[in-house]
């Protein structure tokens, strides 16, 4: 079997965004929302039937706690904020497996739900559906892979080597040094891409640089090193079957029509049909 893992609150950033280009400002209330389901449904339709999506049920985590700077709610736009729970609600009314995270991030149940999946032996290969560059950790040989949607590329453990010139389980060492914009933690000042994959490939985990490597930095990086490494031990579910998509649940045909989409409800009843 194939397990999809979906990166959800990705997934609504990227569909708010892109409505946001054709409807000159004016945002519809679940328009990221159906977008998404639309995402997920695709999935279920040409794809696989083994289907998890994580979401962000608040964006601050016990990371923030680590590192005062690290990304917070601030500046995302309100019509957006407005779409994270619903999201959650029509997912699961859809049938979906979804994971909404408070303490820990969605980042962190994807990494989760790969290793608890990648140790069934009937699972071929697991999917993550994100770009992001933490994800990158997980990828496991050919048969756990990133998958970048935005960038039309599946990655295994070649790619990510050949993208970031270390392996995936160095990755956490990699964004500790270069720093993650996007997260809000700045790496090591005067240590580039290059820089960073040189001194990893030579020396192997920060923890086992040579102590004139980093000198006082060397506390700032292991800091950054614990805020890229992603949580596996979430506990989201006992066996992969868990993940199997039965088909919407009855409250979905009042959500289809909430979100002004009663086409999803066929979709989703077309898709069901085909499976038996």
């Amino acid at each position: 079997m194939v397990v999809d893992l979906i990166d959800g609150t990705y997934e609504l950033f990227r569909h708010f965004h892109g409505l946001r280009r054709f409807t000159k400002g004016e945002d519809r209330p679940f328009g990221a929302v159906v977008g998404v389901l639309n995402s997920v449904l695709e999935i279920l339709e040409t794809r696989g039937t083994h289907v998890g999506v994580a979401t962000d049920h608040v964006i601050e985590s016990f990371r923030n706690r680590l590192w005062p700077g690290y990304k917070t709610g601030q500046g995302i736009a309100p019509a957006l904020l407005a779409q994270f729970h619903p999201l959650e609600e029509a997912l699961a009314a859809m049938g979906v497996a979804v994971w909404t995270m408070v303490e820990l991030e969605a980042d962190d149940a994807l990494a989760s739900a790969a290793a608890l999946a990648e140790r069934d032996e009937r699972v071929e290969k697991v999917l993550i559906w994100t770009p992001d560059k933490d994800l990158a950790q997980c990828v496991r040989g050919d048969r756990v892979l990133q998958v970048d949607r935005r960038g039309k590329k599946i990655r295994d453990a070649k790619d990510i080597r050949e993208k970031f010139g270390v392996e995936p389980a160095l990755i956490p060492d990699y964004l500790a040094l270069v720093g993650d914009a996007a997260d809000g933690y700045p790496g090591i000042e005067g240590i580039g891409a290059v820089g960073a994959a040189r001194l990893l490939n030579r020396h192997g985990p920060i923890e086992a640089f040579p102590p004139d490597v980093l000198g006082d930095r060397l506390e700032d990086a292991k800091l950054f090193k614990r805020l890229a490494t992603l949580r596996t031990d979430a506990k989201l579910f006992a066996d992969v079957d868990e993940l199997e998509w039965q088909g919407p649940t009855q409250a979905f045909a009042a959500w289809s029509e909430r979100m002004g989409a009663p086409k999803l409800l066929q979709r989703c009843m077309d898709a069901q049909a085909s499976r038996a």
